[in-house]
C-alpha cells in the first residue's frame, strides 16, 4: 500500500469541514469537532487554502540575538518542483557560538521569510502555524533544558508577527517543548515533566528511585486554567520501560519520556512514550488508556505488509515520535529506531512508518515506510507531516536534514543544516501574513 492511499484523507480533504468547526468552544461537542482533524496539519487549515509565492513577500526578519548572530543557513540539496505546500517552518538550534536560535520561516529555496531570535541560552521548538479563535497564528515553545527537565512557556503570535498570548503549564509545572497544540475548541494541549520517587522493588530496583514522569495538560488559553491532566505514573507501570535504570537511586530515571500529544480522529488523545516504545490512545474525558500500540503490552498484534519489515525487536517502531492520525484507522509515526546508546540501534536507519490498525481483529500492519535518505539514524526528535498533495514532509530530528516525499515515496526535496544544527520538528505549511 503506497502513501498515495493516504491522499484522500490528507489536510486538503478536511479543510472545509474544519473551517465550519474551528470556532466551536463547547467542550461537550469535542468528538464531533475533532472528527475532521488531522493533527500537525489540519488545525492550520484556516490559515488559507492556497499558497502565496514566497518570493512576492518581503522578508520580516527580526533582529539577531544578543550574540549578534543570525540563523544558520539551509543548504538545499534537492530542489522540489513546487508542490504548493506553502513555506517551511523550522526552529534551528545548536552551535550558539556561530548562530542564533529561534523560530524561522523559509522558502523551499532556503530564503528567509521571517526569523525571531530567542535570548541567548534559550531555544525554540515545535514552530508551526495553527488556528486560534478562527484566525491564523504562529506558535512555538521557548525556554531552556529541552530534552531533559525543561523550563519554558508556549507563545502565540498573530499574522502581523505580534505576540498575543503566552500559555504556561499549571499546577506548578513548566511546559515541555515537545508539544504545543491548539485544539479546534481553542484550548491548548501541552506537555510537562515532573520528578517523583517510585518504589521499584517489584522489578528489582530500589524502593526510593527518583523518576521523571510525563504530564499532559489541557489549558484554557484565555484564563490559564487546567481543564485536564494526565500523569504517566498513574496509568503505565514502570516495568514497561525499555530505558536502563541509573546506577544510583538518586539519579532521575527518565523511564517514560513523553514526547507527543495529538488528537485522534475520534477526539481522544494520542500520547507517545519514547522509552516504552508505545503510543497510547487515551480518553480526553476520563484519562483511561483505550489501546496501546507497540511495547510490552500492545493491544495489537504487529505485522508487516509485503515489502515491509519490523525491526530487530519485532516492533513497528522504537524510540518513536509524532503519531499522526490520517483517518480510516491509518497513522504515521516518526520511527527513530535508536536512542544513541547502542552503536547499531534496532534498524540501521530511521524512517517514517505508515500503519493500519484493525480494531476488530486487533492487528496493526506496517503498510509503508520511507527511509532516511542518507541512511542515517536520528537518535532523538523528528516528525512526519502528511502534505496537501498526500506526500510526506519530514524533519529528521537530531539529524541536520529536512525532506519531502511524493505519495509514492519518491524524494522530491532535501535540505541540510550546518553541522551541529538541528530542528526538533519541521513543517511545510500555508502562511499568509497580514499586509
Amino acid at each position: 500500500m503506497a502513501l498515495a492511499s493516504l491522499k484522500g484523507r490528507s489536510l486538503l480533504a478536511l479543510e472545509k469541514a474544519l473551517s465550519f468547526r474551528a470556532l466551536d468552544r463547547c467542550r461537550p461537542r469535542r468528538a464531533r469537532v475533532v472528527a475532521a482533524v488531522i493533527v500537525a496539519g489540519a488545525v492550520t487549515a484556516l490559515a488559507g487554502t492556497g499558497c502565496t509565492a514566497a518570493a512576492s513577500r518581503p522578508a520580516a526578519t527580526s533582529p539577531p540575538a544578543a550574540t549578534g548572530h543570525g540563523p544558520p543557513p539551509v543548504m538545499v540539496l534537492k530542489q522540489g518542483a513546487g508542490s504548493g505546500n506553502g513555506d517551511i517552518f523550522i526552529s534551528p538550534s545548536g552551535d550558539a557560538a556561530a548562530y542564533a536560535n529561534g523560530p524561522e520561516i523559509i522558502t523551499g529555496g532556503g530564503r528567509i521569510i521571517w526569523f525571531h531570535a530567542v535570548p541567548a541560552g534559550q531555544e525554540a521548538t515545535d514552530f508551526r502555524t495553527q488556528a486560534y479563535l478562527g484566525r491564523p497564528v504562529l506558535t512555538w515553545w521557548q525556554g531552556t533544558g529541552f530534552g531533559g527537565l525543561p523550563a519554558g512557556a508556549d507563545y502565540i503570535y498573530n499574522d502581523r508577527y505580534q505576540q498575543i498570548a503566552v500559555v504556561r503549564a499549571g499546577h506548578g509545572y513548566s511546559a515541555d517543548g515537545h508539544e504545543f497544540l491548539i485544539t479546534p475548541w481553542n484550548t491548548a494541549l501541552i506537555l510537562a515533566d515532573t520528578v517523583a520517587t517510585a518504589n521499584l522493588t517489584s522489578i528489582g530496583g530500589p524502593a526510593d528511585q527518583t523518576v521523571i514522569d510525563g504530564i499532559v495538560q489541557e489549558i484554557d488559553i484565555s484564563t490559564g486554567k487546567v481543564l485536564f491532566q494526565w500523569n504517566s505514573a498513574g496509568h503505565v507501570p514502570y516495568r514497561d520501560s525499555e530505558g536502563p535504570r541509573p546506577v544510583s537511586a538518586g539519579v532521575p530515571w527518565d523511564w517514560f519520556h513523553i514526547n507527543s500529544v495529538h488528537l485522534d480522529t475520534d477526539g481522544n488523545l494520542l500520547i507517545s512514550s519514547r522509552y516504552t516504545w508505545t503510543v497510547y490512545q487515551v480518553s480526553l474525558r476520563t484519562g483511561k488508556i483505550i489501546w496501546e500500540l507497540g511495547g510490552k503490552q500492545s493491544t495489537f498484534r504487529l505485522r508487516a505488509a509485503p515489502g515491509q519489515v519490523l525491526d530487530s525487536a519485532g516492533e513497528i517502531f522504537a524510540y518513536q515520535h509524532d503519531p499522526e492520525a490520517i483517518g480510516n484507522g491509518e497513522y504515521t509515526f516518526f520511527d527513530d529506531e535508536s536512542d544513541g546508546a547502542s552503536p547499531f540501534g534496532l534498524l540501521p536507519h530511521s524512517r517514517v512508518a505508515a500503519v493500519k490498525l484493525d480494531l476488530a481483529t486487533k492487528v496493526a500492519t506496517l503498510v509503508n515506510s520511507v527511509d532516511q535518505p542518507e541512511g542515517l539514524q536520528a537518535v532523538s526528535q523528528g516528525n512526519a507531516q502528511t502534505t496537501r498533495n498526500g506526500g510526506l514532509f519530514v524533519g529528521w530530528g537530531s539529524l541536520p536534514y529536512i525532506s519531502e516525499f511524493s505519495p509514492s515515496g519518491q524524494l522530491l526535496f532535501n535540505a541540510e543544516f550546518p553541522a551541529g544544527i538541528t530542528s526538533y520538528r519541521a513543517y511545510w505549511l500555508p502562511w499568509h501574513p497580514a499586509s
